[in-house]
């Protein structure tokens, strides 16, 4: 064999052992990023389900309110029929407000509502425990209240927290509440029920809820309707 054969075949070997180092390099590169992938993957995935489960909770305990009987009083002497309302749930730590205004003491004795006034008739109230956000109400054009758990709570267009315990009726049904007024319940659909709050002269408002609890103040009587078909009032 001639040396000028001699160095072409050195020459490829050397570019065949190149080419087999770049392409194990090249391996590795995308098996390290493979790997990297597969665990933000893991991480994104582990986020999502939590932020998720805290929808959810927030989504139990959180909800709208549909009219007013004090709009609808203030409309009947303005000749307007009094409507109804729907909104939207509120989620368990949203809010861009600074600081409350104002914290207080709920009537489980262990809870606490932080309240926001973010604007004209429009309050935020933070239900915490132990530190952590379990619900949060907002007025916005309306009151808002919820059933936790066999507490009840609102938060009037004032900014004003008002909560008790018990005193909940089943509905579907017509029962007496505080005040003098009458609820009549119907179920309409599934977490769907309807309230007719009923005064002296007939229906005064409507409360329903769409998968969502929701309450108002009634002429100073407080009044919450769950998602459950509960209602109860209170003075």
């Amino acid at each position: 064999m001639s040396s000028s054969t001699t160095v072409r075949t050195a020459r490829r070997r050397t570019l065949r052992i190149a080419a087999a180092a770049l392409t194990a390099a090249a391996g590795l590169t995308l098996a390290a990023c493979s790997g990297a992938d597969a665990a933000d993957a893991k991480s994104a995935g582990h986020t999502k389900t939590r932020s998720a489960a805290a929808e959810s909770t927030a989504s139990g305990w959180s909800g709208v309110q549909s009219s007013d009987p004090k709009a609808g009083a203030a409309d009947k002497q303005s000749g307007k029929q009094p409507g109804k309302q729907s909104g939207s749930s509120h989620a368990a730590n949203g809010g861009n407000a600074a600081s409350p205004v104002r914290t207080q003491r709920l009537a489980d004795g262990i809870s606490k509502a932080e309240i926001y006034k973010l604007g004209d008739q429009h309050y935020r109230a933070k239900i915490v425990a132990r530190g952590s956000v379990l619900a949060t109400l907002e007025t916005k054009g309306h009151d808002d209240g919820l059933d936790a758990n066999d507490m009840f709570v609102t938060l009037t267009l004032d900014g004003q927290v008002h909560s008790w315990m018990g005193g909940g009726h089943q509905g579907p049904g017509t029962f007496k509440l505080a005040g003098g007024w009458t609820a009549k319940v119907t179920k309409i659909g599934e977490l769907r029920y309807r309230a007719q709050i009923i005064g002296h002269d007939g229906v005064a408002a409507t409360l329903e809820t769409n998968q969502h609890d929701v309450g108002l103040d009634a002429n100073g009587i407080y009044i919450v309707l769950s998602s459950g078909g509960v209602i109860s009032a209170h003075e």
